[in-house]
């Protein structure tokens, strides 16, 4: 079996119940991210365990979201010790001794999550703070699904979705505003949500940026925002080569914490790249109160 390897001549299978590990040197207390490539070699429905005590995950590698066969994914922790042990872990039993995942590229970045201000109710609204993204790749890095707020790679925001969210940078992206944004790659089952301090009876605006990554998505897009019990469909209509436009959402909150979300109305697929799944960019989201004249 020939393999592509994207970074250098070689990468590690993972057969059956095969895991590798590392012992890592962290500062106790402090958040991070582990991004690495993954690639699965059979069409068997392969997943991954990783772990770095006491936090573990179960990453689903049966969706591939980019055309390289390579998908760079990034899991979250925290670290509860000064040492630590990552463990990437095949937990499938495959008929063919020849399948397993293969690894490569593993990278480890400390996180900083933001906290809010009276400028912004919400964390890490820009997406400036997430996971490393390698240098060398085009790809961007995936956000799996189902993944919670307290150890989330991408800090203050959660994928409550079926399907993974992409973390992409203005190196290779067109951005909104920064360096980093979310694309939206998966319809409504592509999903990140956010829960905000609020004051009940109390007016808010929320106001984000609705654009394309220029990476040849083109076509009718529509993001959905929900902020608890309100919602706003922005359309955008995307020519693939990069933009945006900014759009706003006055709602009167209801109860102490008001949950905040996006996804994509429609799925898509890039022109150029008919196996490469791909939708809107979403960046800059602020949530503010608003003052009584």
């Amino acid at each position: 079996m020939l393999l592509v390897v994207p970074e250098g001549a070689y990468a590690v299978r993972l057969g059956n119940e095969a895991s590798i590990k590392q012992t890592l040197r962290v500062t106790k207390g402090m958040y991070y991210s582990i991004t690495f490539m993954v690639a699965r070699t059979c069409a068997q429905e392969e997943s991954l365990n990783i772990s770095v005590t006491p936090d573990w995950g179960l990453i689903p590698i049966q969706t591939l979201y980019t055309s390289s066969g390579w998908d760079p994914i990034a899991f979250g922790f925290r670290a509860l010790s000064q040492t630590v042990q990552m463990l990437i872990h095949n937990p499938g039993k495959e008929e063919d001794p020849a399948c397993g995942p293969l690894i490569d590229s593993v990278a480890l970045r400390t996180l900083y999550p933001p906290r809010p201000t009276n400028k912004n109710l919400l964390k890490n609204g820009g997406f400036e703070e997430g996971p490393y993204v390698f240098p060398n790749s085009s790809w961007g890095v995936i956000i799996p699904p189902n993944i919670e707020d307290d150890h989330s790679p991408l800090p203050g925001w959660m994928v409550e979705s079926l399907k993974a969210v992409k973390y992409i940078d203005s190196n290779h992206f067109s951005v909104p505003q920064g360096k980093r944004a979310v694309e939206l790659v998966a319809g409504k089952e592509s999903a990140i949500a956010q829960v905000a301090r609020t004051i009940p009876g109390k007016t808010y605006v929320l106001s984000f940026s609705v654009g394309d990554a220029s990476n040849s998505c083109e076509g009718s897009m529509i993001v959905e925002a929900f902020a608890g019990k309100d919602t706003i469909k922005v359309p955008y209509q995307s020519k693939g080569k990069g933009g945006f436009k900014r759009a706003a959402l006055k709602f009167v909150a209801v109860s102490p914490r008001t949950r905040v979300m996006f996804l994509s109305t429609f799925y898509a697929m890039r022109s150029d790249d008919f196996s490469s799944l791909c939708g809107p960019v979403v960046d800059d989201v602020k949530l503010v109160s608003l003052r009584k004249p």
